[in-house]
């Protein structure tokens, strides 16, 4: 049986990149004019389909990184709930759970704070004292009072950033670092789309002409493939 040329198997190396079988022929040296059409008969042509698996099982050996392993890290980021990363919070009010809907301070340090804050007035008299008939016991986690005057049941909007030292499953996938800017944290995450994108790609459920028309051994593997993510 006749082996690849340098150009098929400059191909290959290329495809096992990303997948990519149009940009492959292009970095493998074909016209980008007529990459995509170079690209689609390479991927159908039994030879270079058996070089690609045999390529694909001694990656898996060598690095001990299989596709499937591959493949969950994309299906986690595809998948992670954004919620567990950052969330846009509404809060109780400060009227919400006062008695009967007062002010509500967290404790008497607080209250205390705000009244030795307190200045003379221009005719150098001082302020009345604040309102204290809502009582203490304010926590700003709670949701919001249905029922409250002030408010309206809609409470107070405020964005919240998980402490990403506890993230764990899908959600420590997503998540890529930080970011400082003028405006405060900006919290990074992975594509997801770009990620579900190469879930499909890997599974061949893209019937683009750059399909791999996957036979015998390489149509086993990407079955098997499916079949396990489907668990």
């Amino acid at each position: 049986m006749k082996s690849l040329t340098p150009k098929q198997s400059r191909f290959v190396d290329e495809y096992l990149v990303d997948l990519n079988g149009k940009q492959a022929a292009i970095r493998s040296g074909y016209s980008a004019r007529t990459a995509e059409v170079q690209a689609s008969k390479l991927l159908r042509n039994p030879k270079v389909q058996r070089a690609i698996s045999a390529r694909m099982e001694s990656r898996e050996q060598r690095t001990e990184i299989t596709q499937d392993m591959v493949l969950r890290r994309y299906w986690d980021i595809a998948t992670a709930d954004q919620n567990e990363l950052t969330q846009y919070r509404r809060t109780c009010c400060r009227h919400c759970w006062g008695v009967d809907h007062g002010f509500q301070w967290v404790d008497e340090a607080e209250y205390q704070k705000a009244l030795d804050s307190q200045k003379e007035d221009d005719d150098g008299a001082m302020p009345p004292p604040p309102e204290l008939s809502g009582g203490f016991g304010f926590d700003s986690a709670k949701d919001p009072a249905a029922d409250c005057p002030r408010c309206h049941g809609e409470g107070v909007g405020q964005p919240f950033v998980a402490d990403t030292r506890k993230l764990q499953g899908p959600a420590r996938m997503l998540y890529a670092g930080i970011k400082q800017t003028k405006e405060g944290i900006e919290v990074k995450t992975h594509d997801q789309l770009a990620a579900l994108n190469q879930v499909a790609r890997h599974l061949g459920l893209f019937n683009d002409k750059l399909q791999l028309d996957v036979t015998d051994a390489l149509a086993d593997r990407l079955k098997a493939a499916r079949e396990r993510v489907k668990r």
